[in-house]
């Protein structure tokens, strides 16, 4: 069952299953819905995980959860995983260093870690929503990269349609692409005036907004979201720290039972939730290692015990999915460390000052599962090229990890770090970066030109986003976002 981070109010049911939570993700007060308790994962379980595929060890992983989705769905969702780069093994780990290992999450169809839960979690929804015989409206807000693989993933499926906000220049342009020239006929992408906290809040407002939902309820639709709000892209994230493990089982290089550390670039919290979770449950991860950029807000709360938005400008960086400030997934962490009515309190705070703080006590207790630092964009820059001269590629987001490698380990035991994205996505930096230069560069031309100075494969589906027509090129003021997205439904 799950239940809700900031209390019940009343009105909507305690606890909810699993299915409840996804199709309606808004909890009470606007909280978020979480496992009311989690599943354990021992030795015996890692053991026998080094003889099982990808997909098995996430239905194993799903059973434990003993979610209320039949078991021949979960099976056809799984097999989506067949349609990544290598179906034998859709997440390959790769040793970088001796004790360094990359845990390549961007093998999907979008070239980004969304696939991972987003291909699955599509499938369910969509065979929810078929077999309620019920119309429904998924929001997606994105920083570059849930775009692309929400749009992907309920493409043309029946009793669904989406509408996907993006920060109008926010994104990289292959990014961008990906989003304005998908064809489904179901789907809307509406660019914002404003930045990814923008569109976040539009959301989180959007699910929140009776006067919403009631315009939804005249076209008898309902709604949901495919932001990491959702557990039911949660539930996915937590399995691929679970993999990373047992492939350094099969790898021999960690013995059963020994730690390691899991490094994560982190935007909107829910990859390193997924780790959190996974930690929880059994997984021996010795700590949680967070990576910013200069938007530092996570770096402050796990090393000061302040949330502070107060006089904070929002910067963009050469990591622009991790140019976030509101940082939604860290609400089920403090849920988890402190309880419904700590949490509404500081959510409150947040919202009405701007501001939060924890006690000693409580961020010493955060502090026993996570640790983080930020860097700068010539750090990620001189990252990326020391790392292509030594024969391995690395975007933006995956090279602020290295400043936590470097500075936060405090034993000498394995670590993994989250590769969130191809380089594809991000070409003109990674070429900056190769060429130690500041050269203003295409998309187009930094793909090719890192294509013919590194001998590196570009995937068809991003070569040929540049031949595809734009199909949305709608981009609306902050105040306007209702306004598109009910046009949209009743086919304005």
């Amino acid at each position: 069952m799950f239940i809700e981070t900031r209390g019940n109010d009343g009105k909507k049911k305690s606890k909810v299953e699993f299915s409840y939570a996804i199709m309606n993700p808004s909890a009470s007060f606007g909280g978020l819905y979480v496992p009311e308790n989690l599943p354990k994962i021992d030795l015996e379980f890692l053991q026998l995980a080094t003889q099982k595929s990808y997909k098995q060890i996430t239905l194993d992983i799903l059973e434990l959860f003993n979610i209320d989705i039949d078991k021949d769905v979960l099976e056809d969702a799984v097999k989506l995983y067949d349609n990544f780069d290598d179906k034998n093994n859709p997440v390959p780990l790769a040793q970088i260093k001796n004790d360094l290992f990359v845990n390549e999450l961007y093998h999907g169809p979008t070239r980004a870690f969304k696939d991972m839960a987003l291909q699955p979690f599509g499938h369910i929804l969509s065979d929810l929503a078929k077999k309620q015989n019920q119309e429904y409206l998924i929001l997606a807000a994105t920083s570059g990269d849930t775009g692309p693989a929400t749009l992907d993933t309920f493409a043309n499926k029946e009793n669904i349609k989406v509408a996907c906000l993006y920060p109008s220049g926010g994104t990289s342009d292959v990014q961008r692409l990906q989003m304005v020239t998908e064809a489904g006929k179901n789907l809307k992408v509406i660019g914002i005036e404003g930045n990814f906290d923008d569109a976040q809040n539009a959301l989180k407002n959007l699910l929140a907004s009776a006067s919403f939902k009631e315009e939804l309820v005249k076209d008898n639709i309902k709604l949901s979201a495919a932001n990491s709000v959702n557990f039911g892209r949660i539930i996915f994230q937590i399995i691929y720290h679970v993999f990373a493990y047992i492939s350094l089982l099969k790898q021999n290089r960690i013995s059963l039972g020994e730690s390691f550390y899991q490094i994560v670039p982190s935007g909107n919290f829910g990859n390193a939730l997924g780790a959190y979770y996974a930690k929880k449950m059994g997984l021996p991860i010795e700590k949680i290692l967070i990576a910013s950029n200069i938007n530092n807000i996570l770096t402050d709360l796990i090393t000061k015990g302040e949330y502070d938005l107060r006089e904070r400008e929002l910067f963009l960086t050469t990591s622009p999915a991790m140019d976030i400030l509101i940082s939604s997934n860290v609400e089920r962490v403090l849920f988890d460390k402190y309880g419904a009515s700590r949490t509404k309190e500081m959510m409150e705070e947040l919202k009405e000052n701007k501001y939060y703080k924890l006690s000693d006590e409580e961020l010493k207790e955060l502090q026993k599962d996570f640790s983080a630092v930020y860097c700068d964009d010539n750090f990620a820059k001189n990252t990326i090229k020391e790392f292509a001269n030594d024969g391995y590629i690395m975007d933006p987001h995956t090279a602020t990890c290295i400043k936590a490698y470097n500075e936060l380990k405090e034993k000498n035991i394995p670590s993994v770090l989250c590769s969130t994205a191809e380089w594809t996505k991000f070409a003109p930096t990674m070429f900056n970066a190769i060429n130690n230069d500041n050269n203003t560069y295409s998309d187009k031309e930094a793909l090719k030109g890192i294509h013919k100075s590194l001998h590196v494969k570009i995937p068809e589906s991003i070569n040929s986003l540049f031949e595809k027509e734009i199909l949305h090129d709608k981009v609306v003021d902050k105040q306007d976002i209702e306004e598109s997205i009910l046009g949209f439904i009743k086919g304005n």
